[in-house]
């Protein structure tokens, strides 16, 4: 719309598409004036001169009459003050405001949107468009991908990525965890699939001991006393506690029904009770979670996270074409087929558009209407006047070739009675 395009500074004008059509509306009201003075020479050489005379002399009645009417409503005819002329001018603010309550009135309100928007199937033109997107118009998608890749661009990354991390870091602290892992554990406990994991934590243990084993020998060897260094007994026990060590654990590995495994899943069920419901036991969790979250390795790892997110999407949206023909694109293409196909889903869809766009008029339509007013008083007259001209300038000067003309046959038609009657 003309009206709402960014204006052009003080006292620069775009061209006037309708100057051509008013040099014709001039032209015709010169050549009347011709003609009527030719015609008052010639009046005499012949009756039916009377009649041109007659149809030009009101053709430039009607012309004139166009002519200071149509000018009036841009700016003073021939420059003189004559009251209620430059109407336009004059009343730019209350255009402004007029059009900015009939935006409000017929486009902006609530009510209005949402009885609009009832009748719109979005998620139908969606699925459509993702189940076949070589069907779409390709300058809507290429455009489309251009401007989502510039804003992607223009974003400040910096505050863009402490924005993502602080998202992310709220997201992850609003997460009680506790009762999540008390569940899970509970839940693997009782279809036995603990098992496997006790069985590792037997073998891992195993072959710690295996690893250590000179640092048992050692530590037997430090602690006894020189008796027993002197009489070689201190290797005797080393020996016996490691054999006593490995005897343990492959019986535990062996035995699921091993008093020392079952010792272990009764502290296993009682972890997974004081997860879901001792307040304490969650208080620690929380506060290890925080602790993790916090930790500068964890927020360099959300920043990469966020950073390789931002890289792929404007990798998309640079080239929708191959975006599309990868996993992405088949996932999008049976998302558009479901969406086809599910009219409950379409239902769900398209009442959170419709209340998504009505929210947002609700919260911003006033907004718009202050934009549109307030923008509307910041032009200057001549701006406006130059921008309703190219407007409906060559349709206004229609009005002045039809006023000649009109005013043209009445003229004839009122000679033509008094003539003969």
């Amino acid at each position: 719309m003309t009206l709402l395009r960014i204006p052009r500074p003080r006292g620069e004008f775009a061209p006037h598409p309708a100057r051509g059509m008013r040099l014709v509306a001039t032209g015709m009201l010169v050549a009347m004036a011709v003609v009527f003075v030719t015609a008052r020479a010639t009046v005499h050489l012949h009756p039916a001169i009377g009649f041109v005379q007659a149809f030009a002399e009101a053709a430039m009645v009607g012309g004139l009459a166009d002519w200071f009417a149509v000018t009036a409503l841009f700016r003073h005819p021939m420059g003189l003050p004559i009251p209620h002329t430059a109407i336009i001018p004059r009343n730019k603010d209350r255009i402004g405001d007029t059009l900015a309550l009939f935006l409000r009135d017929n486009f902006l309100t609530p009510a209005v949107v949402a009885r609009r928007m009832r009748g719109m199937d979005v998620a139908a033109a969606a699925g459509r468009f993702l189940a076949s997107p070589s069907e779409g118009d390709g300058r809507l998608r290429e455009g489309a991908s251009r401007l989502v890749a510039d804003i992607l661009e223009a974003l400040d990354q910096e505050r863009l990525g402490g924005m993502v991390k602080g998202a992310i870091g709220q997201r992850l602290r609003a997460i009680n965890i506790g009762p999540l892992a008390g569940q899970a554990i509970e839940a693997a406990m009782r279809d036995g699939r603990h098992a496997p994991v006790m069985d590792g934590i037997i073998h891992w243990a195993d072959r710690t001991l295996e690893a250590n084993e000179h640092l048992i020998r050692q530590m037997v060897q430090e602690r006894a006393g020189k008796v027993l260094r002197w009489t070689g007994l201190d290797e005797n026990l080393a020996n016996a506690i490691l054999s006593g060590l490995r005897k343990m654990l492959a019986d535990m590995a062996a035995d699921p029904g091993h008093s020392l495994r079952l010792k272990a899943e009764e502290g296993m069920a009682k972890l997974a009770f004081d997860l879901q419901f001792d307040l304490e036991m969650q208080a620690k969790v929380a506060k290890i979670r925080d602790e993790i979250v916090d930790n500068p390795a964890m927020q360099r790892w959300i920043e990469g996270m966020s950073e390789q997110a931002r890289a792929g999407l404007l990798r998309a949206v640079r080239d929708p074409g191959k975006a599309m023909a990868g996993r992405l694109g088949e996932a999008l293409r049976q998302l558009g087929g479901t969406l086809q196909q599910e009219a409950r889903l379409r239902l769900v869809i398209n009442r959170f558009v419709r209340r998504a766009a009505v929210g947002a008029t609700a919260s911003y339509g006033d907004a718009i209407v202050r934009l549109v007013s307030d923008t509307v008083r910041g032009w200057d007259a001549g701006t406006v006047t130059s921008r309703l001209e190219n407007a409906v300038g060559r349709d206004l000067q229609y009005i002045r070739v039809n006023g000649t003309l009109v005013g043209g046959l009445v003229g004839l038609a009122i000679h033509t009675v008094d003539t003969f009657f």
